[in-house]
């Protein structure tokens, strides 16, 4: 069927399913902003968490107003916090209350969503479905290993939306700017470059003992060196900046999510483990270098190489058990194969990352100096 087939008319309420991390959002941006463009006149409701209401402000994404999804397994997970099945039948009778026009599921396999969603009485509902999940009224199936952008926006043209802007794209507001302008006045008008060492998953982290020599090569090169990371993560980049024969910037935990997009957007260069505020960097158009363990570069990595090096391990044992996991995806579920901490990433060298960060920033240079002499 064609897409202007597929397209409905007088639509004038979407909604996304889409109650997770920052990353798992950030990837689904190319797909609303496609919703956005083939319905400009609806109104695109994010069925999301809290850290959503609070950072998708009027004009940061597509998005123009955040419901919070209460705790539901499979749908909005919290560790040490359990459903309530009362405030769950409150929630499904103001979804139906809202009538959607369109609900799209863009979280998971559709086993848990889609019967969710399907309650809501919308007109129709689209996304994402597989063998043991309830069909909706139009559906792709889920194949775990695809690129995360791509795959919403598959979702997103089941209703006659479409884009060529495949890398995710989210705006730094004037409230952002504002919040940074103290920071901003001490680095002068020096480049920096942002280093986020810290993830979730140690797994996915480079060896934070290899940052103290990329941090002192950066600092050769002229730039500031900017540190970024969550309150906890202060004092391992104290540890970091101890071992460096420069000072740099210790800025973790400084920033609200809106200021540390900021940060990123004025950036020379991010270099990041493969973590939220990475895919953060990518949408205010930062150059970036994240580290990705081969499996999860499919899923998770950047689709272009304009402005964008990843540096990625082929490595695919365990360095501690030599187990593989990778069944049935990558590092899940936890319990089934290996859950060592350990860097799956440790194998790319420094000079690896000094040699990609040479190229990168030598093309960044190049390219500054043509537009200025337009």
């Amino acid at each position: 069927m064609l897409l202007n087939q597929l397209k409905l008319t007088n639509v004038k309420k979407i909604a996304v399913l889409r109650a997770n991390a920052l990353g798992d959002f950030i990837v689904t941006l190319p797909a609303l902003n496609a919703l956005r463009a083939t319905y400009p006149d609806s109104e695109i409701v994010l069925l999301g968490k809290l850290w959503h209401k609070e950072f998708l402000s009027a004009g940061r994404t597509p998005v123009d107003r955040v419901i919070i999804v209460p705790i539901k397994k499979g749908i909005r997970n919290e560790n040490d916090k359990f459903e309530d099945e009362q405030e769950i039948k409150l929630f499904i009778a103001q979804m139906q209350s809202e009538a959607f026009d369109i609900i799209l599921n863009f979280q998971g396999n559709g086993i848990s969503a889609n019967p969710f969603i399907k309650q809501f009485g919308a007109k129709l509902t689209a996304g994402l479905t597989s063998e043991n999940a309830e069909k909706l009224d139009r559906s792709i199936d889920h194949y775990y290993h695809q690129s995360e952008a791509i795959r919403y926006i598959e979702v997103a043209k089941l209703v006659g939306a479409t884009t060529t802007n495949w890398e995710p794209q989210l705006s730094v507001t004037k409230q952002d700017t504002e919040e940074i302008s103290g920071f901003m006045s001490i680095l002068g008008n020096k480049p920096y470059v942002v280093l986020h060492p810290v993830a979730m998953d140690t797994r996915r982290m480079w060896p934070l003992e290899n940052y103290a020599g990329l941090g002192d090569y950066l600092k050769e090169k002229g730039f500031e060196v900017v540190f970024t990371g969550s309150p906890e993560d202060k004092p391992i980049i104290d540890d970091i900046i101890y071992d460096m024969n420069y000072k740099a910037i210790n800025a973790a935990g400084n920033f609200s999510l809106g200021g540390l997009a900021a940060v990123l957007s004025k950036a020379t260069l991010m270099i990041s483990a493969d973590t939220g505020p990475l895919h953060l960097g990518r949408a205010v158009n930062t150059p970036t270098i994240g580290f990705y363990w081969a499996p999860n570069l499919i899923n998770w990595g950047p689709l272009t190489r304009s402005i964008h090096r990843p540096m990625i391990s082929w490595k695919m044992e365990c360095p501690l058990c030599g187990i593989v996991p990778n069944d049935p995806y990558p590092f899940e579920p936890k319990t089934a194969t290996c859950d060592h901490p350990v860097s799956f990433v440790q194998d790319i060298s420094t000079d690896q990352v000094i040699k990609t960060t040479e190229g990168l920033l030598s093309q960044i240079s190049e390219k500054t100096h043509v537009a200025q002499t337009k």
